[in-house]
């Protein structure tokens, strides 16, 4: 546990070093990346996992691929993201499972309007490894799959983000049962833009 905790602060510094160097953008528009550390919890919210809690922290590298554009009150920008996700605790009626993972894609609309508070809805799908079995008695490998509606509050220089998120983890099958779990999910980010 140690160990794990001093490789979380290693990540973490690390990427607090990078943002700090870089110049940052109070908005996404003129923009051309998205740097983020977040963290978000939720619990299970259907059958046999309905007792599950989940926790994760992860960083954020985001391509802003387009100006804003769109009709009326949906313009916006997409934006494509990865994530690292090197900290993965799933709570379980007989076991904490801890792991980590990558979310190799994620595509986000962000709404041009209003100026100060941007809001956004995104798509993500990602990989979790763990040191148990999740949900208990089928995989240490499982995929997640995620929504997420939100809203950056945008600063001179950083922003703020806070979201509700509906992910499903399971492991495609690779194992019977495969009860999966769907969780809703609040997480919290800063950030910065840039160009």
């Amino acid at each position: 546990m140690k160990r794990n905790i001093w490789y979380i602060g290693v990540v973490v510094s690390a990427f607090f070093l990078v943002v700090g160097n870089l110049r940052a953008q109070g908005s996404p528009e003129n923009s051309s990346r998205e740097l983020q550390i977040w963290t978000g919890g939720g619990h299970g919210i259907n059958g046999s996992t309905s007792d599950t809690g989940v926790w994760n922290l992860g960083l954020r590298y985001g391509l802003i691929l387009t100006s804003p554009h769109g009709p009326g009150f949906l313009k916006g920008q997409l934006e494509y993201a990865f994530d690292v996700v090197p900290a993965w605790a799933i709570v379980q009626k007989t076991n904490t499972a801890y792991g980590g993972g990558v979310n190799p894609f994620a595509f986000k609309w962000i709404l041009s309007q209003p100026k100060k508070v941007k809001p956004f809805f995104e798509i993500e799908g990602g990989t979790l490894f763990t040191n148990k079995e999740v949900p208990e008695r089928t995989s240490q490998i499982n995929f997640t799959t995620s929504g997420a509606l939100g809203m950056h509050i945008l600063g001179e220089k950083h922003n703020w983000s806070a979201e509700v998120r509906f992910m499903h983890i399971s492991n495609a099958g690779m194992t019977t049962p495969n009860p999966g779990i769907n969780t809703i999910q609040v997480r919290i980010g800063w950030g910065i833009f840039r160009k």
